[in-house]
């Protein structure tokens, strides 16, 4: 499993890096969230051979994302947790979305494929708590008739650096949880509480972690566990259907979103009601100066967006990503990228 997200991860590497030797000066860069970073992968190299133009994105994290566009080092900064109405007036930025996707419990248990173990939203916090740290727990049991669960302690993996897709799952764990609304709540970076609690760099070092360790459980950006067949757990959503994550569970989740109702477009996406509704979907978002110090180069990663929005659709279904529709597209053009000036 180990060579297979090497092997994941070199390819991506490979396809956004474009020019490994030297950047050339069109070429547009961008740093932060490892969520979107299979897609981001994707579209920069159909882009490269239609316009000749690269796109070098650092896989760092968005908690990085957003310290290097505020260092003013990068075209844009990416990021999964997105920032308030009040600190982009602050920057002088603005922020929009680019894609969907789903964060997933993945495990490492010997015996169970991809969705073979169904658990509940407090079962899954009473795991990361700590309160749960035998994978044959009564309270897995009952969710599980008829399945031999393995007497094995539970090893929790979780993101080593702040992060977005922490933000996203935890932002889930404290809307389906008391417990883990009050010892721990939610953020980019928070304190684990469990005693087995074991770090990972990015999704890449969560997806490694867990494929490493027996017994491990952890979280990563779907996109990451289809593509190291890495088993995940299936989710008790909040219309209490067990559902299994894919685009259209995604896109479920997704259906009757107000991206208009928050500043930045910033809205949370999990937990939403939907028999189809995978319970811990979010976006991914990407933040850009209103008053870049490179209009040029601001204006290609625009272009650049712009036309994975018109051409990426299929390439993001591919990875199990939900693309944006396109009426709201349309709006990110008319009413985000329009504050950036030329």
């Amino acid at each position: 499993m180990n060579s297979m997200i090497k092997k994941f991860a070199v390819a991506a590497v490979s396809a956004l890096a474009m020019v490994p030797a030297t950047v050339q000066a069109a070429d547009i860069t961008g740093a932060g969230a490892t969520f979107p970073f299979p897609i981001y992968a994707k579209w920069a190299e159909a882009y490269k051979k239609a316009t000749n133009v690269g796109l070098n994105y650092q896989s760092i994290g968005s908690s990085g994302g957003i310290r290097q566009i505020r260092a003013k080092t990068v075209t844009f900064g990416g990021t999964d947790a997105p920032l308030s109405g009040a600190d982009l007036d602050k920057d002088g930025m603005v922020q929009f979305p680019t894609v969907l996707g789903g964060v997933v419990p993945v495990i490492n248990l010997e015996g169970f494929k991809p969705g073979e173990l169904k658990v509940n939203g407090e079962v899954l916090a009473d795991i990361f708590i700590g309160s749960i740290s035998k994978w044959n727990d009564a309270k897995i049991a009952a969710l599980n008739p008829g399945k031999k669960l393995p007497d094995q302690s539970v090893t929790v993996v979780h993101r080593a650096d702040g992060s977005g897709t922490t933000f996203i799952f935890t932002d889930y764990l404290n809307e389906v949880s008391s417990a883990w609304k009050d010892k721990v709540g939610k953020g980019a970076a928070v304190k684990w509480p469990a005693a087995t609690s074991v770090g990972g760099k990015g999704n890449e070092g969560v997806a490694a972690n867990v494929g490493r360790v027996k017994g491990a459980i952890g979280y990563v950006e779907y996109a990451y566990a289809k593509k190291n067949n890495i088993p995940h757990l299936q989710l008790l959503n909040r219309d209490g259907k067990y559902v299994n994550p894919d685009d259209k569970t995604f896109a479920a989740a997704a259906a009757g979103a107000d991206w208009l109702s928050v500043p930045g477009m910033g809205i949370s996406l999990v937990n939403q009601k939907g028999a189809e509704s995978w319970p811990i979907t979010g976006a991914t978002f990407v933040l850009m100066y209103k008053n870049p110090t490179d209009k040029a180069l601001a204006q290609e990663a625009i272009k650049f967006f712009d036309w994975s929005f018109k051409n990426g659709d299929q390439m993001a279904l591919e990875l199990d990503y939900v693309p944006l529709p396109d009426a709201l597209t349309k709006t990110i053009a008319e009413k985000v990228w329009t504050q950036v000036a030329k």
